[in-house]
C-alpha cells in the first residue's frame, strides 16, 4: 500500500509547502512519525537490506495529500505517500514507497542493457591502463626522461667548470696562440657533446614513446567511445523523464532545465524526493496538501546532514524541476531555509529591513563603535546583508553609500553573513580600504566570535580548548551550502574556547585563522568538527529567532596611524 492514512482532526494548510523554504506541517509530523515507525519495524525480514542501507544516510520525504474518493462517512481522505532520493539496494520500487518518476532500471531494458555498453568499456580500458607491460613501458618512459634531464644537467655543470677555468687560466697566465686554440677547441667539442647528448636521448624517448602510442590511441578512443556513449545515455534518460506539473501539462528534464536554468540537468536530476512524491500525486489524482523531507541515519561525509532532522529542497537539481512541477499549485509564502528536528518546535522572527534604498530620511541607524576620518566600525544587526543581494531590503552597502555619498572608497572591505551580527570595519578612502585589505587577505587581523552552540561538544573527542581544521568548497549543487572536501576543499582553520556550558547549550568564543564561507558555522556543526550546530543556524542545524553568532572583537592596525586598534561589542544574546 502506498497511500497511507491519517486519523486526525488538524485542519491541513490552505496553500501548499514552498520546498524550499518551509517549516514542517503538524500533519507532515504525523506523517513523519508513522514513516520512521514503519521504517523501523519492517513488516518481514526481507526489509534487513532496506533498513541497514537506510541507516548508512539517506533523504526520505512525505507528501500529505486528498484522494479524490469520499470516505464512507462522505468525507475526503487524507493521508501521505512517502519517498526516498535516489535507490536503496538499487531498487527504486521498495513496497509502502512511491516508485521512481521514470523506472529506468529494468533488468534487459534500455538503460541496462547500454550501461552494461559502458561498464564493459570501462573494463576494457581497465585492463589495458592496468597490463603489466604496459606499465612497465610507462615506468621506462618516466625513468628515461628523469635520466636524461639528470645526464644533461650534470654535463652542463661540467661545461660550466671547464669554461670557468679556462677563464682563469687566461687571467693567471699569458696563453700563445697553440693554448688558446686548444681552449677554443675544448669548448667546441663540449657544446656538440651536449648537443649529441640531447640528440641520443631524443631519440631513445622517442622510440620508448612509440611502443607507448597505439596503446595510448587505442585507451584514448575507448574513452571517447565512453563519453559518447554515456553522455548519449544521459540524455536518452532525461527526455524519459517526463514531469508533470498540477495542470496536468508534461515536460522532460531537458526542456525543463533548458527553459528554467539554460543548461543540461546534473546527473541524479528527477531521482531526488520531492520530483517523485509530486509525479505519483499527479499521476493517482491525489490532492497536494503539505510535504516535508528528512535526513535519516548517519551523517555524510562532506554535507551536513542529521539524523531526523527536515531540509529544504536543494537548487541545482530540485529547483527548476519544483518550479515547472509546482505551476498550477497554490504555493506558500517563502520563509527562511532551516533544518529541525521532527518533534521539536521553532518559531522564527528574523531581523529584516523592508526600506527602499532610496527613501534616505528613513535609513536606519547602525551602532557605531568607533570612527575616524579614514574608517568607521559598526555592530551590524544580524539579518540584514553585508552588500546587496537579491531581495529588495537595506545592505549595510547602502546604509554606507548614503552615509558617506561623496567617498571613493568601495566601502566594505571584509563581509559578515546576513545572519551573523558584530563588528564590521568599513572603510572611507581607498587607500584605507587597500591596507585593510591586504591584511584581511594576510589574516593578520585577529577576530573573535561568541556562539552558543546546540549541544554540548564530546569531551573526549574535543578539550575544552583546541583547533578545528576541515577543508571547505561550495555545493555546486546547493548553493549557499559549503561541503567538507579533503581532497579539493580550501584549507579552514578555527580555534576554539569553550566558555560555559548550561543543560544542551554551550557558549563558545571561536577564533577564525582563515575566512572561508560559512567556515564556523560548518566547523561547528560538523560530525568531524564539535558536531554542534550553532544555535538558530538554519543552513546546518536548528532554527530559532537567529543566528547565535557574533563578531564580538577584533583587532587590527589602522590604515593610516599604523597604531594598533582593538575593538569590541558585547553579544545580545
Amino acid at each position: 500500500m502506498t497511500f497511507h492514512r491519517l486519523y486526525t482532526d488538524i485542519l491541513p494548510p490552505d496553500t501548499f509547502t514552498d520546498p524550499f523554504c518551509y517549516e514542517p506541517h503538524p500533519l507532515c509530523l504525523m506523517a513523519v512519525n508513522d514513516l520512521i515507525g514503519r521504517i523501523e519495524k519492517p513488516e518481514n525480514t526481507s526489509n534487513t537490506a532496506f533498513l541497514n542501507e537506510a541507516r548508512q544516510g539517506k533523504m526520505f520525504g512525505v507528501l500529505v495529500a486528498q484522494k479524490p474518493q469520499p470516505s464512507a462517512s462522505g468525507a475526503m481522505p487524507i493521508g501521505y505517500i512517502a519517498a526516498y532520493s535516489g535507490q536503496i539496494c538499487g531498487k527504486s520500487n521498495w513496497q509502502g514507497f512511491v516508485p521512481a518518476a521514470f523506472d529506468y532500471l529494468q533488468t534487459g531494458g534500455y538503460f541496462k542493457l547500454h550501461e552494461q555498453e559502458i561498464s564493459d568499456i570501462n573494463k576494457k580500458v581497465e585492463t589495458l591502463e592496468t597490463d603489466n607491460h604496459y606499465l612497465q613501458q610507462q615506468q621506462e618512459l618516466h625513468l628515461l626522461h628523469r635520466e636524461a634531464e639528470r645526464t644533461i644537467e650534470e654535463y652542463k655543470n661540467t661545461i660550466r667548470k671547464a669554461k670557468e677555468k679556462r677563464d682563469r687560466l687566461r687571467l693567471q697566465t699569458p696563453t700563445n696562440a697553440t693554448d688558446e686554440t686548444n681552449m677554443i677547441r675544448e669548448s667546441q667539442f663540449m657544446k656538440a657533446e651536449l648537443k649529441r647528448m640531447k640528440q641520443r636521448f631524443r631519440a631513445a624517448i622517442a622510440e620508448k614513446e612509440t611502443l607507448l602510442k597505439d596503446k595510448e590511441a587505442e585507451i584514448e578512443l575507448l574513452k571517447k567511445a565512453r563519453k559518447q556513449k554515456s553522455d548519449a545515455l544521459q540524455r536518452w534518460l532525461f527526455e524519459h523523464f517526463t514531469m508533470l506539473n498540477a495542470e496536468g501539462e508534461r515536460r522532460n528534464l531537458i526542456d525543463i532545465f533548458a527553459e528554467e536554468a539554460g543548461k543540461m540537468p546534473p546527473a541524479g536530476s528527477g531521482e531526488c524526493c520531492e520530483p517523485k512524491l509530486l509525479q505519483y500525486a499527479y499521476r493517482h489524482r491525489l490532492h497536494p496538501l503539505c510535504m516535508a523531507m528528512f535526513w535519516y541515519g548517519a551523517s555524510p561525509k562532506d554535507e551536513i546532514r542529521h539524523h531526523l532532522h527536515y531540509y529544504p529542497a536543494c537548487n541545482g537539481k530540485c529547483k527548476p524541476i519544483l518550479s515547472w512541477m509546482l505551476r498550477g499549485l497554490p504555493v506558500a509564502p517563502s520563509a527562511t531555509h532551516f533544518a529541525t528536528t521532527p518533534n521539536r518546535p521553532t518559531t522564527c522572527a528574523p531581523y529584516t529591513i523592508a526600506l527602499s534604498p532610496t527613501n534616505a530620511t528613513s535609513v536606519p541607524d547602525i551602532p557605531i563603535v568607533y570612527e575616524d576620518e579614514a574608517i568607521v566600525v559598526i555592530n551590524k544587526p544580524a539579518g540584514m546583508l553585508s552588500v546587496p543581494g537579491k531581495a529588495c531590503a537595506l545592505s549595510v552597502y547602502d546604509l554606507m553609500r548614503m552615509r558617506y555619498p561623496d567617498s571613493n572608497s568601495p566601502l566594505i572591505v571584509h563581509r559578515l553573513d546576513m545572519a551573523t551580527s558584530g563588528l564590521l570595519i568599513i572603510a572611507k578612502t581607498k587607500n584605507a580600504h587597500r591596507i585593510l585589505q591586504r591584511q584581511f587577505a594576510e589574516h593578520t587581523i585577529r577576530k573573535q566570535y561568541i556562539a552558543v552552540l546546540d549541544g554540548v561538544p564530546d569531551s573526549c573527542r574535543w578539550p575544552s580548548a583546541g583547533i578545528i581544521s576541515l577543508p571547505l568548497r561550495p555545493d555546486l549543487a546547493d548553493r549557499p551550502r559549503q561541503l567538507v572536501d579533503f581532497e579539493h576543499g580550501k584549507e579552514a582553520v578555527t580555534e576554539y574556547k569553550i566558555l560555559r556550558t548550561a543543560g544542551e547549550e554551550t557558549r563558545i568564543a571561536l577564533f577564525p585563522h582563515t575566512g572561508r564561507t560559512h567556515q564556523l558555522r560548518i566547523h561547528c556543526a560538523h560530525p568531524y568538527g564539535l558536531n554542534c550546530p550553532i544555535k538558530g543556524d538554519n543552513l546546518y542545524g536548528t532554527r530559532s529567532q537567529r543566528l547565535y553568532l557574533h563578531a564580538e572583537s577584533m583587532e587590527f592596525i589602522h590604515p593610516v596611524s599604523g597604531r594598533c586598534i582593538k575593538l569590541s561589542a558585547e553579544a545580545e544574546f
